[in-house]
């Protein structure tokens, strides 16, 4: 349990030093970054909230993960849901190489972690840790 814990809280920890410093109060920054500026801040805003709020899944997870088993392939689909549709982007050549771009693959990286959290957090009658 040790490492399923471990996981999850890098995750959440993670997410939400990046979602704050660079989603939250980094529109300025990403405005003049990623051309076109923001044109529809509730998109923006929304997407940095609802993010923010799953870091508070992934908190209550690295608490229980016994309890909380179930929510992590939730938790995958959380990760695959940016970066699947990012990988899609890039290869049509709509997404460039750049801050979402890496956060999307990183993303694809913690889904991986969280399948392998899951698998380990399988009950004892299952062969689990």
């Amino acid at each position: 349990m040790k490492t399923t814990r471990l996981i999850f809280a890098l995750a959440a920890f993670y997410g939400i030093t990046v979602l704050l410093l660079l989603g939250l109060f980094g529109e300025a920054q990403f405005n003049t970054a990623m051309p076109p500026a923001i044109t529809h801040p509730e998109f923006y805003y929304g997407f940095h909230g609802v993010a923010l709020v799953f870091q508070l899944i992934f908190v209550l997870i690295a608490i229980d993960p016994v309890r909380y088993r179930p929510l992590m392939l939730v938790a995958v689909l959380e990760k695959l849901a940016f970066f699947g549709p990012a990988l899609w982007l890039y290869s049509s050549g709509r997404l460039v190489e750049g801050g979402p771009f890496f956060g999307a693959m990183i993303d694809g990286i913690w889904a991986l972690l969280f399948l392998l959290a899951w698998w380990l957090a399988r009950p004892e009658e299952e062969g689990g840790a």
